[in-house]
């Protein structure tokens, strides 16, 4: 696991808000605001928050947080350790996630309110990480958190891809797709660190401070794709056919004025944690391979098709990394996660790389699905180990079962949420242990 390990060390989201804060331009930025306002949302907020208020040296006159709700193996509240000096005050708001709830909607409101608070020689900073889009979500005028939330759960269910499901939230959406940016009559920076494979800040937490080039179309089309309209409230439906038909304003696009004081950076994203596993690797006498492509799709078939595409070794140490964020699409009743079932996945085409091969993947935020696990791990001996315990792989797949295949042989990846998010990283290594 030292591979593993280290992959999460790198994504380490105080250390990567540390680095962007190095930059001259964001610097200089931060030093020329008259005041500075500091919104923390997302999985990752309270070590970001901590890593401003101790490294940018700039007086904070109001600071904001928004976290996911508390899980097993969080111990304490995830704002433990964020102490501003006096006399800033940090204001929390512990919303639900992947789908928001009236706190999220409490969480957004007092965030737009901060906004429209700042003035001209002020600064909004925002600090930005995944899960975002649940923890700050305030509907739209024309329907109900029921019904933004049933959207959100079907898409779930069906297993859009987050740019799917993003366009989708912006368009049922107050705060998102760059409306909290142009609220502000000020300059906003925004740091974020990214859960989506391409690093698209409009993707983001759905992009609350940066231009939207999706459209209403774009949103209505998604519905079909992944479902179909008739699985979705009538009050979301009606709503994305009145904007596309143009009759609802679109939300800001680029070169929209109003965010043109706006600047956003990716503190960090899925390669940072791929780069801090080369290094790893490297140090343990591995030859290592970095599959830059993402891994995406559905999650059991991106497993396989991984290891499929291994060149078969030659006597080398090798280590495989890749990364991104694969889907699921429910159709068992069992319990499960992406990441486990993209091991899975890996498990059934293990064995072309030899006898002694150990592979997984996990979620970099410590959470896989509705469950305890980040993940899961497999190797040479799990086959026939799985065939004592009398399990099945095919038949946990296929009930989206993976959770008690991995659980039941103790290859359940647990580390409790790791408070970052920069998506999924598999790993491979073959000829050597973990």
């Amino acid at each position: 696991m030292v591979v593993v390990r280290a992959a999460l060390a790198a994504a380490d989201a105080g250390q990567l808000v540390r680095r962007a804060l190095a930059r001259a331009r964001v610097a200089d930025l931060i030093r020329a605001a008259a005041g500075v306002d500091v919104v923390a949302a997302g999985k990752a907020a309270a070590p970001m928050l901590q890593a401003f208020a101790e490294h940018a040296r700039v007086p904070m006159r109001y600071v904001l947080g928004v976290s996911a709700e508390r899980r097993a193996g969080l111990h304490g509240p995830p704002w433990r350790g964020v102490k501003p000096r006096p006399p800033y005050r940090v204001e929390w708001h512990v919303a639900s996630h992947p789908v928001p709830d009236e706190r999220s909607v409490a969480a957004a409101r007092q965030v737009m309110e901060r906004a429209r608070g700042v003035g001209e020689r002020d600064l909004l900073v925002v600090l930005l990480s995944g899960g975002a889009s649940s923890l700050m979500a305030l509907p739209a005028a024309d329907i109900t958190l029921t019904d933004k939330r049933r959207a959100v759960e079907v898409l779930l269910e069906q297993g859009a891809e987050i740019h799917a499901m993003n366009a989708v939230r912006k368009h049922l959406s107050a705060v998102k797709g760059g409306q909290l940016a142009a609220a502000a009559s000020g300059p906003v920076l925004t740091l974020a660190v990214s859960d989506v494979v391409d690093d698209d800040l409009s993707a983001i937490g759905s992009g609350p401070t940066v231009p939207d080039a999706t459209t209403f179309e774009m949103a209505l089309a998604a519905l079909t794709r992944y479902g179909g309209a008739g699985r979705y409230p009538p009050a979301v439906v009606a709503r994305l056919e009145r904007g596309a038909a143009g009759r609802i304003p679109e939300t800001p696009k680029p070169g929209d004025p109003r965010l043109a004081r706006a600047t956003a950076h990716v503190a960090g994203g899925r390669r940072t944690a791929m780069e801090g596993a080369r290094l790893a690797a490297e140090s343990l006498g591995y030859a290592v391979h970095l599959v830059d492509a993402p891994v995406v799709g559905d999650a059991h078939v991106a497993g396989r098709a991984l290891v499929d595409a291994v060149a078969r070794p030659t006597g080398a140490r090798l280590c495989i990394i890749a990364s991104g964020e694969t889907t699921v699409h429910v159709t068992g009743a069992g319990k499960g996660g992406r990441n486990q079932e993209c091991a899975l996945g890996m498990l059934g085409a293990l064995d072309r790389l030899g006898p002694r091969v150990v592979a997984a993947s996990l979620g970099t935020d410590g959470v896989d699905g509705p469950t305890d696990a980040a993940g899961a791990i497999v190797d040479s001996t799990t086959v026939a180990r799985a065939q004592a315990a009398g399990l099945e792989p095919e038949r946990c797949l296929i009930d989206n079962n993976a959770y008690v295949f991995f659980d039941r042989l103790g290859d359940v990846i647990r580390t409790g949420p790791t408070l970052t998010n920069v998506g999924d990283v598999q790993v491979i290594l073959v000829r050597g242990g973990c």
